[in-house]
């Protein structure tokens, strides 16, 4: 019969290769009755005798055979079975006889059978059985167990089991390692991995699926899940998967294929994340559950953070937070009445990352009134302070005035400024300032009413951030706790600029490289061309920037100032959507032109200069420039008008530009009427 099917070859080369695969016994009678019922099963390569005699005829010679392949996954190699369209290899096989579990009716190869016979896939017989379950000696629940008791060691379950710690023999790193009592312990990261070349990018990586096509990876398998283009057939935006490969154009209702990968609550085909939905069904039954408690009804004025929770633009970050954030922790004890929503709650709780978080979702859903939290922030540790300092008539005087002067005077700047951050460091300086001096004196034995400008001169020379003790003195000196004493104002830093060559590269460099972030580029160039300082660049607003007769307009100060085409395309493609990423709960929609990690507030000034300093821009020398070029070529008046400027703090830079009043004139008569 191996004759028959293989023509190439002498009848004594088949006679030799049939006794080196079956010399007798079961493994001939399979073969014979294998070609007796199909003369092709040395093609397809099924039952697995006659894979190995088709195997050991090619390598005998053979110019009729092909190594046989899985007629489903193709893989070659692999013992083969009759299967739907020819051999296939015990892992397709197995999918093929595959039946609804009789546990969760899920279409899954059948691992074993319950007691009615009817049959079980793998998760259930393993959860179902009775004889893998045991009290663990940790948790003391009945669970599946994953070590057993030895040595006078308990049961430990397999939510309970850690692997134990060792150095890894790869990476060389502190990790749970498998084989950790061994001398060559692995962690599971460099844990090796059967890998194969990819049919896709054709790099050699552990495959992640095997399609028609071939074993591919994970980063092809998950762009092809979620690769979307138009159908040849029916014209719809559909996931293409015919013919295999990359060159795919028909989706699978079109090629005649079962839909796989589709969502089971919304349809879209996509990589399914949880039970057979996608990422963000997936996100919206966990945020469901958590913000209602299990009921399935949120209350109220939850409904806000759920929209937002829902609406994130990565779902699997937002699914990561559900999943253990501290902050979500918390919403859950809001959401069963654990916790309640105000401020004061929120302020006593330990996790206080935690609760700041949940304080910004909350406020920015409409759940928590808004509050200036650098004021709250100053106003307890302000608290702190005071409980630090004796004896308690020093601790009335400093609290006397951080409260009527420093505090007092802090609460009307925010007021009248109407800005996303109150400055309080330079206010807790100067508390600071006096605490130390009444410290300072109270140590030398010397009481306020009675120091002299002798003892305020020897203090300036305990350190620099003495002379902050002069806002101290004066209130006192104006209510009589102490003589008029005289503290000279510290001196104004004059810092490095860099040069102008330097200063206009970057800009090109910002203005004409469209691959960096929108919003490096904006920022960059608010900083490089208009002197901008980044505590104003962070909270500037998207109402700042108008276009009118096809010219963008950004408005500084009082009056609107044009701005050149390429940073004009860089503010439209950052307001329709190129702003960087944004936290769980932000909403979708923003007042702030830069908005930051917390939800409804701006990006925060150092963060902006982290990111601007990873392009090789420092604010300070780069400010300098800008303010030094501007100062030059305007006067101080204009320059205070459109940048935003004190007029002292504008004519301070033209001075130091070089220019004044009198160039400004020159100009005005040499062109009285400019054009």
């Amino acid at each position: 019969m191996a004759a028959a099917a293989e023509g190439s070859l002498p009848r004594p080369v088949i006679e030799a290769a049939v006794e080196a695969v079956a010399p007798a016994g079961q493994a001939l009678r399979q073969l014979t009755l294998a070609l007796a019922a199909d003369p092709g099963a040395l093609s397809c390569g099924a039952p697995p005798v006659a894979g190995r005699l088709a195997a050991e005829l090619i390598a005998r010679g053979s110019a009729t055979l092909a190594i046989p392949a899985c007629a489903v996954c193709g893989r070659a190699g692999k013992p083969l079975f009759r299967g739907d369209g020819g051999g296939v290899c015990q892992r397709c096989r197995t999918w093929q006889l595959a039946a609804a579990c009789a546990s969760c009716g899920q279409v899954r190869p059948a691992a074993g059978r319950d007691s009615c016979g009817q049959p079980l896939c793998e998760v259930c017989r393993r959860r179902d059985d009775p004889r893998r379950h045991r009290q663990c000696g940790r948790c003391g629940k009945t669970a599946p167990v994953a070590a057993r008791a030895r040595d006078g060691r308990p049961d430990i379950c397999v939510n309970c089991y850690r692997q134990p710690v060792a150095t890894c023999s790869v990476c060389g790193r502190q990790r749970a390692c498998s084989f950790a009592a061994t001398s060559r312990p692995v962690c599971p990261s460099c844990s090796p991995r059967a890998s194969a070349a990819c049919a896709r990018c054709g790099q050699d990586r552990p495959p992640a699926a095997r399609w028609p096509e071939g074993p591919v990876c994970d980063p092809c398998y998950t762009a092809a899940l979620r690769h979307r283009g138009r159908c040849a057939s029916c014209g719809q935006q559909r996931r293409l998967v015919a013919p295999p490969g990359p060159a795919a154009d028909t989706c699978a209702d079109c090629a005649g294929l079962p839909v796989t990968h589709a969502c089971a609550d919304c349809g879209t085909e996509d990589k399914l994340y949880e039970k057979s939905r996608c990422a963000r069904c997936s996100l919206r039954r966990r945020a469901r559950e958590l913000l209602s408690a299990g009921t399935g009804i949120i209350a109220p004025q939850l409904t806000g953070v759920f929209d937002a929770v829902t609406a994130a633009r990565q779902p699997r970050s937002a699914l990561n937070w559900l999943r253990k954030g501290a902050g979500a922790g918390l919403l859950a004890d809001v959401s069963a009445g654990r916790l309640a929503i105000s401020h004061q709650a929120l302020d006593d709780c330990p996790h206080r990352r935690a609760a700041d978080y949940l304080r910004h979702m909350l406020t920015a859903a409409g759940a928590l009134p808004p509050r200036d939290e650098d004021l709250a922030r100053a106003g307890q540790w302000l608290t702190g302070v005071l409980e630090a300092i004796s004896p308690a008539a020093d601790r009335r005087l400093v609290q006397a005035y951080a409260t009527w002067q420093v505090m007092r005077r802090l609460r009307a700047s925010a007021a009248a400024a109407a800005r996303p951050r109150t400055p309080t460091a330079h206010a807790r300086n100067n508390i600071r300032a006096a605490a130390s001096l009444l410290a300072w004196l109270r140590g030398r034995g010397i009481t306020l009413e009675a120091c002299g400008q002798a003892d305020i001169d020897q203090w300036l020379r305990t350190g620099p951030s003495a002379c902050l003790a002069r806002d101290f003195l004066s209130w006192a000196a104006a209510r009589g706790h102490c003589r008029p004493l005289t503290i000279p104002p510290p001196p104004r830093p004059a810092g490095p600029a860099i040069s102008q060559d330097q200063r206009w590269a970057l800009t090109a460099r910002l203005l004409r490289d469209a691959t960096l972030d929108p919003t490096d580029r904006v920022a960059g160039c608010l900083l490089l061309l208009y002197g901008q300082p980044l505590t104003r660049i962070a909270a500037m607003t998207i109402s700042q920037i108008t276009r009118r007769d096809d010219q963008t307009f950004i408005r500084l100060s009082r009056h609107d100032v044009p701005v050149p085409g390429p940073l004009a395309s860089a503010l439209r493609q950052l307001i329709s959507g190129g702003r960087s990423y944004r936290g769980v709960g932000s909403p979708a929609a923003t007042t702030w032109l830069f908005p930051g990690h917390l939800p409804g507030r701006p990006i925060t000034p150092d963060t902006l200069g982290e990111r601007l300093r990873a392009l090789g821009i420092y604010a300070q020398t780069g400010r300098r420039a800008a303010l030094l070029d501007l100062a030059a070529q305007l006067p101080a008046a204009v320059l205070a008008d459109l940048l935003g400027l004190h007029e002292n703090t504008a004519a301070r830079w033209m001075h130091q530009a070089g220019g004044d009043w009198s160039r400004y004139a020159a100009e005005l008569a040499r062109h009285p009427h400019p054009p």
